[in-house]
């Protein structure tokens, strides 16, 4: 009985120190950043990166600065009984020591602040109860010109092959809203459609392979059917009836998805011809 006793009772211990050290774990899929070390104990609670996303920063005049670049978010829970003191000195010291440029002077009182070094942003900010920060990462990317579709080159690409993409298609990450600087390559498949008046297409979305597969193919339907409704609409007034959409999301690629440019290739909204 004594020792039927002693089982029960290291079960009853375990199931109770259990959720303890699964509340201690790193969040699934998260690791720290290679620019930032962690305190000693810290738990990574939360994290979140895109490839290409922005941020607003606050510079030392306290303008604001928004920063267009590859994104990266996450956040550190302390142990238990350390204060912000020791993990902000940790900080600070370890970013003037690589060389970061320091937008603010933080202190106790006030101790979030913004660095930057050679393109790459940080924004550091400590949680109100003092048990933990977030820090938002950008690595700025220079911006390139997008590259518009014209009427020729979709007919071009459609006379070739049966399809062609619509260069200049612009959505938000994550997103299915058309952009308003679409406007042009709206316009070329407008045009497109008013010369040769018995073409009909499919417009198919397309994503990469970052995320869930579900996700991403709810997303690519959703962006070929704005895309359908946007060229339903005024001022292109283009017949429904000769628009189909589909979501083909990451299962198409013209690009390897190990890259940002293969993946940003592989980010796109094409015509098919029926």
């Amino acid at each position: 009985m004594k020792l039927q006793r002693r089982i029960a009772l290291a079960f009853c211990i375990a199931l109770f120190i259990q959720p303890w050290f699964a509340r201690a774990e790193d969040a699934a899929g998260c690791k720290d950043s290679p620019l930032i070390s962690r305190y000693p104990g810290s738990v990574l609670e939360m994290c979140e990166h895109r490839d290409d996303d922005s941020y607003t920063f606050t510079t030392a005049n306290k303008q604001k600065k928004a920063i267009e670049g590859d994104f990266t978010h996450i956040e550190y829970r302390f142990p238990k009984g350390v204060t912000t003191a020791p993990v902000l000195r940790n900080l600070v010291n370890a970013l003037h020591s690589a060389g970061y440029i320091f937008e603010q002077n933080p202190t106790l009182s006030q101790p979030d602040f913004n660095v930057h070094k050679n393109g790459t942003w940080m924004s550091i900010q400590f949680f109100g109860n003092g048990d933990g920060f977030k820090v938002f990462i950008v690595k700025e990317i220079a911006l390139t010109q997008v590259m518009v579709a014209t009427a020729a080159d979709l007919s071009s690409g459609i006379g070739s092959s049966g399809h062609s993409v619509i260069n200049g298609i612009l959505f938000d990450t994550g997103k299915a809203d058309v952009k308003p600087e679409s406007a042009p390559a709206l316009k070329a498949v407008a045009d497109l459609l008013a010369q040769d008046p018995k073409l009909k297409v499919y417009v198919v979305g397309h994503t990469d392979n970052v995320g869930a597969l579900a996700a991403n193919m709810d997303l690519s339907k959703r962006r070929a059917a704005a895309v359908v409704q946007a060229l339903s609409a005024a001022p292109y007034s283009v017949a429904a009836s000769r628009m189909q959409s589909f979501g083909d999301g990451p299962t198409a690629p013209v690009a390897s998805n190990d890259s940002e440019d293969g993946r940003a290739s592989n980010r796109r909204v094409e015509l098919v011809k029926q």
